[in-house]
């Protein structure tokens, strides 16, 4: 019971994650959509039982339902909820078809179907920009305080009291800077450009790679240099500058969930660290729990949101059927060949997509299953 009243906030974290990430996510869908004339006829957060509903005075069905795993925009003309086209399409008159989905033209379409995604970028953005405003930014000056023994800064011969300027032509601005563009970069060779004294040197290192374990048990891959950094301050931001540094922050994290995906791949990288839906449960309630008093675990947990709304968006352009960035693949060839893919080829797809996306959400699943913590969770459930 103790277990139980400690650990109570996951799910509610979970959900508060979900439900705002798909609700920006399929809002931009519809958003779009009514711009473009679209008549949609259900907006959904969740699968399965609706648990609340209502119709706005356009005819829409605003639904809550039961399985809080994402969410859909049925727009007019829809078989389903992945968007694919309705046999009875054909048939629909004249005043019908003005308001389908499927009857706009491609470039209509196109801007619908990325509406979603950039949904999420552009939520991320905002909201970074707020905080950075609001609280400042956290940074560190990108100064050596100290050297590690034996580290890859040692051996490439960084002393404390240098300020590194820039690696790989890339102007280096604070300490997490530096820190976020090594922690990805595995064993690459890094350029930098050193300011030691009022001299500027360049210095190539090499990374050295470790395996750091997190409080959860999870094994990560990362890049180290061995610097350790001065004190940390708090940075605010006007408008501008709050909004140019929230970009820079999502392009970063985009990139580096493509570059950690690539290394998966290639691998560089263990697949282990995959994390599915019970791996996102455990993380947003961690990030509800962290602080020393609500504020800073709403703030905590915000944080999160903005990280998880970023990969969201960019998960749903991978060029995989169901996905959206499958349906943009699919304008993309029927822009070339002037004529939609048949709807055979069509249907087929949309198998082989849900497939490969079923396939992924198992094996993450698996990865979330086989972490330690899921054992001290139900041995604790259970004691």
């Amino acid at each position: 019971m103790d277990f139980l009243i400690s650990n109570w906030i996951y799910i509610p974290a979970f959900v508060v994650v979900i439900t705002v990430l798909v609700f920006v996510h399929e809002y931009g869908h519809y958003k779009i959509a009514r711009i473009c004339g679209v008549k949609v006829d259900a907006f959904s957060i969740g699968f399965g039982p609706e648990l609340w509903g209502r119709y706005d005075k356009n005819g829409c069905r605003w639904k809550v339902c039961a399985v809080p795993f994402g969410g859909y925009v049925k727009f007019h003309g829809d078989a389903g909820v992945a968007s694919d086209a309705s046999p009875e399409i054909e048939g629909m008159s004249d005043e019908e078809k003005k308001v389908s989905f499927h009857y706009k033209p491609l470039y209509q379409r196109a801007a619908v179907v990325i509406a979603g995604p950039a949904a999420n970028f552009i939520f991320a953005i905002v909201a970074l920009a707020i905080l950075y405003m609001a609280l400042g930014q956290a940074q560190t000056p990108p100064v050596a305080g100290e050297i590690v023994a034996n580290s890859a800064a040692e051996a490439a011969g960084i002393e404390a009291g240098d300020r590194i300027l820039s690696i790989d032509g890339k102007t280096i601005s604070s300490f997490e800077q530096l820190r976020r563009t090594v922690l990805v970069g595995l064993d690459e060779p890094l350029k930098m450009k050193i300011d030691r004294s009022g001299s500027v040197i360049d210095l190539p290192v090499t990374p050295k790679i470790i395996e750091q374990t997190d409080r959860d048990g999870n094994t990560h891959k990362i890049g180290q240099l061995g610097i350790k950094s001065l004190g940390r301050e708090f940075v605010k931001h006007g408008p501008i500058s709050a909004v140019t540094s929230a970009v820079d922050q999502t392009w970063f994290i985009t990139t580096a969930t493509l570059k950690g995906v690539g290394q998966m791949i290639s691998g560089a990288r263990d697949t282990k660290e995959l994390t599915g839906p019970l791996g996102i449960l455990k993380m947003s309630g961690d990030a509800a729990k962290r602080g020393e008093d609500m504020t800073d675990r709403a703030l905590s947990l915000f944080n999160f949101m903005i990280f998880v709304s970023i990969s969201l968006g960019l998960i749903n352009l991978f060029p995989v059927p169901m996905l959206d960035g499958g349906h943009l693949v699919f304008y993309a060839y029927e822009a070339v060949r002037g004529k939609p893919l048949n709807a055979k080829a069509m249907e087929y797809s949309f198998r082989i997509g849900l497939s490969l996306v079923l396939m992924l959400m198992v094996f993450a699943t698996w990865n979330d299953i086989n972490k330690p913590w899921i054992k001290d969770f139900f041995t604790g459930l259970f004691s």
